[in-house]
């Protein structure tokens, strides 16, 4: 017998500091549309992010159910922090029932982090995904499953401050190619040593500015790989949930 969401169709959008990004993915992963991109509006409070995603999605054919990565920490769906687009404007914003209010489909609203390590991990042992974005994010699974979010951007990494601001987009125009190339290898070696990965994943738009040999257990991957995550969000809930 077929579970019901066999079938079903997810639309799935990564909300960054730079882009909002979307796409249509069937159960496999699948683009039933093709990946869409729109500039991140600024202020982008969640009026007028709510406002890009529909402009974003409008020629989009039919899907059954929404998932979301949001660049903050984010608990049953609402937003507590959002170090790159404004905190004051999101805390306590409840996005996945806003989400559902305006297009209309149940939505899961997780870390994107999170979202984009469901669509890159290999479901085996102690994995974590990093992405080198606007700012800094990080992802923790257990055999495939999501652990509790852990904001570990805001973690005060050195004298130069937290994670964020050694690593984040800021400091890579700051510095330039060779210092910050430097620092993400020096963070590789800090995560390898506290949290024993089986596995690291980097991802995040300038993972592509790494420039040094990685680890046989240290992978980079691409955003579109990432967005895979949004089908596999669901199926994991209702796993759990037992739908």
């Amino acid at each position: 017998m077929h579970n019901s969401s066999d079938h079903k169709k997810t639309l799935s959008i990564d909300i960054g500091g730079s882009h909002i990004k979307a796409t249509i993915l069937d159960q496999e992963g699948n683009s039933v549309k093709e990946y869409e991109k729109t500039p991140t509006p600024s202020p982008a409070s969640p009026e007028n992010l709510i406002n890009a995603i529909k402009n974003l999605i409008k020629d989009f054919p039919p899907y059954d159910q929404i998932s979301a990565g949001f660049p903050g920490y984010v608990k049953n769906g609402t937003v507590f922090t959002a170090p790159n687009l404004g905190t004051d404007l999101w805390a306590k914003t409840d996005l996945q029932k806003l989400l559902k209010d305006t297009l209309g489909k149940n939505a899961i609203v997780v870390n994107d982090a999170d979202m984009q390590g469901m669509g890159v991990i290999d479901g085996k042992g102690f994995e974590m995904v990093i992405t080198l974005g606007t700012g800094f994010g990080t992802a923790f699974f257990k055999d495939g499953f999501l652990l509790p979010h852990l904001e570990l951007a805001h973690h005060p990494f050195s004298k130069k401050g937290t994670y964020d601001e050694y690593l984040g987009d800021k400091a890579y125009h700051e510095i330039g190619d060779d210092r910050w190339n430097k620092r993400v290898k020096k963070v590789i070696d800090v995560l390898k040593t506290v949290f024993n990965y089986d596995f690291l994943y980097i991802g995040g738009g300038n993972s592509s500015e790494i420039d040094f040999k990685l680890d046989d257990n240290v992978k980079i991957v691409s955003n579109r790989q990432g967005i895979k995550g949004g089908p596999r969000l669901w199926q994991q809930n209702e796993s759990v949930l037992g739908k």
